[in-house]
C-alpha cells in the first residue's frame, strides 16, 4: 500500500492545508504522486498525466457512486438525472439533454444580461472606496445568470442560493456525516419543486420549461419525457453548479490581479488580454480543486495496487501547476500559451456549464476595470470559504482609489 513520509500528511478537510495546499501538492508530485490517506481511507494523484486519466477513464474511476470523498465513503443514495454523479450510458443520456438547453450559442447570447448584472452589482459602489468581489459582485451576478436562465423569480433567487452555500460549508475541518438513508440535494429539490409545478401548468422562454418538455429516446429505445423527479435533479444541478463556481472564479480574480498589478495594468491597457486572463485564472486557482472517483477494479499504479472499493481523488489544481505540463505552473502569468488545463474536468464529464462561467468571468473583469482599474486587498477582511467541493472566498474586499 502507497504510504507517505509521517510529515508529508494531505487532508481535503483540514482547514489549515485548504488555506494553501499548493506546497504540500508540490510535495505530492515529487514524493508521493501515489498518496493514501489512511485516516479516511482515500487514495489521491497529483500529477496532470494521472489526474487526466482518472477523470477520462470512467469505466475504472466512476462517478456513479458521487465525485465528493464524503459521498463515495456515505453510500448515498444519488438520484436520478445527477449528471456529474452518473457513468454511461445514462450519463450520456441526461447530458444529451441538458446540452441541447445549453449549448455556447445560448450561453453568448445572453451576455447583455450578464453585463446588466453586473452593472447593477457595481455602478452604486463608485466612488465608496471599495466593494467586495465575493458579496457585491461574484455572489449576485452568477446567481441572477443561473435565476434568469432556469426561470426562477428574482425576488426568490436571494434565499434559494443562501440555502446552497449553507449546504456546501463545512461545519469544521473533518468530513461531514450524512444521515444513513439520506438522498442528496432533498432538502433544494423541494425547494425547486413549486417552481416546477407552477412551470409545467405555465410554460415559458427557460430552461426549466425546456427540461420539461424535452422528448429523448430512454435507454430501453422508448420516447419519453423527463418525470418530476428528474427535473428536480436537473434543476438542483444547475442552480448549485451556476452559483458556485463562478462566485469562486471572480473572488480569485480580484485576489490574484491585486497581487499582480502589472498583469492587472496590462489588461486595463489591452482588453483581448482578459480572455487569456480568465484561462490563466482558472488555471492557477480552479473553483473545483478536487474531484473524487470510485475504483471500479484493481489498479496498477506506481508499483502499488489500488483495490476496487478504493476511493481516488484527481487533485486537478495540484495538476494544473505540474511544471512536467504547465513550464513554471506555480508561476500566474495571463501571457502564457493557455493550453489544455483540468479546471472544469476532463472527457465524458468536463464541465456543460464551462462556456457560462467562462463568459460570466470576463464580463465581470471587463465591468470591474471599466470602473476600478486598481485596487488593493483588505486582508483584515477577507475570509475564505471552507467546503469540500469548492475552493476560494467568502469575503473578498478590496480598497479602490
Amino acid at each position: 500500500m502507497a504510504t507517505a513520509e509521517p510529515d508529508l500528511y494531505y487532508d481535503p478537510y483540514d482547514f489549515e492545508i485548504d488555506t494553501n495546499p499548493y506546497p504540500i501538492w508540490a510535495r505530492l508530485r515529487e514524493e508521493q504522486p501515489l498518496y493514501y490517506n489512511e485516516r479516511y481511507d482515500f487514495y489521491a494523484v497529483s500529477r496532470f498525466e494521472d489526474a487526466e486519466r482518472v477523470l477520462v477513464d470512467w469505466r475504472t474511476y466512476s462517478s456513479a457512486h458521487g465525485t465528493v470523498l464524503e459521498l463515495i465513503k456515505a453510500n448515498m443514495d444519488i438520484p436520478p438525472g445527477s449528471i456529474i454523479f452518473e457513468d454511461p450510458p445514462g450519463h450520456d443520456l441526461h447530458r444529451g439533454i441538458l446540452s441541447r438547453v445549453f449549448t455556447p450559442k445560448k450561453m453568448d447570447a445572453i451576455e447583455p444580461k450578464v453585463r446588466e448584472f453586473c452593472a447593477r452589482s457595481l455602478d452604486p459602489l463608485v466612488g465608496s472606496g471599495g466593494f467586495d468581489f465575493v458579496t457585491d459582485l461574484g455572489a449576485d451576478m452568477p446567481m441572477r445568470t443561473i435565476g434568469m436562465l432556469l426561470g426562477i423569480p428574482e425576488q426568490d433567487q436571494v434565499a434559494l442560493r443562501d440555502q446552497i452555500d449553507e449546504g456546501l460549508k463545512l461545519e469544521d475541518g473533518t468530513m461531514p456525516e450524512f444521515d444513513e438513508g439520506a438522498t442528496l440535494g432533498s432538502e433544494q429539490a423541494m425547494a425547486f419543486g413549486e417552481y416546477i409545478d407552477w412551470r409545467a401548468k405555465h410554460p415559458s422562454d427557460d430552461l426549466m420549461t425546456e427540461l420539461l418538455l424535452a422528448e429523448f429516446e430512454d435507454t430501453d429505445g422508448t420516447m419519453r419525457t423527463l418525470n418530476r423527479e428528474e427535473v428536480l435533479n436537473f434543476v438542483n444541478l444547475l442552480a448549485a453548479a451556476g452559483n458556485e463556481t463562478t462566485t469562486r472564479l471572480i473572488g480569485w480574480t480580484g485576489k490574484l490581479l491585486a497581487e499582480h498589478p502589472d498583469q492587472r495594468q496590462a489588461i486595463v491597457n489591452d482588453r483581448s488580454l482578459i480572455r487569456p486572463a480568465i484561462e490563466e485564472l482558472l488555471r492557477f486557482e480552479p473553483p473545483s480543486p478536487v474531484q473524487a472517483r470510485y475504483v471500479t477494479q484493481d489498479v496498477e499504479l506506481y508499483g502499488q495496487t489500488i483495490p476496487a472499493g478504493s476511493a481516488m481523488l484527481a487533485l486537478n489544481a495540484s495538476a494544473n501547476r505540474d511544471d512536467r505540463q504547465f513550464a513554471n505552473g506555480e508561476t500566474f502569468d495571463i501571457h502564457r500559451e493557455a493550453g489544455h488545463n483540468l479546471s472544469f474536468g476532463f472527457g465524458v464529464h468536463f464541465c456543460l456549464g464551462a462556456a457560462l462561467a467562462r463568459l460570466e468571468g470576463r464580463v465581470a473583469l471587463d465591468e470591474v476595470l471599466q470602473r476600478f482599474p486598481t485596487w488593493e486587498v483588505d486582508w483584515d477582511n477577507a475570509v475564505q470559504a471552507r467546503t469540500s467541493t469548492v475552493r476560494g472566498w467568502e469575503h473578498m474586499p478590496v480598497t479602490t482609489p
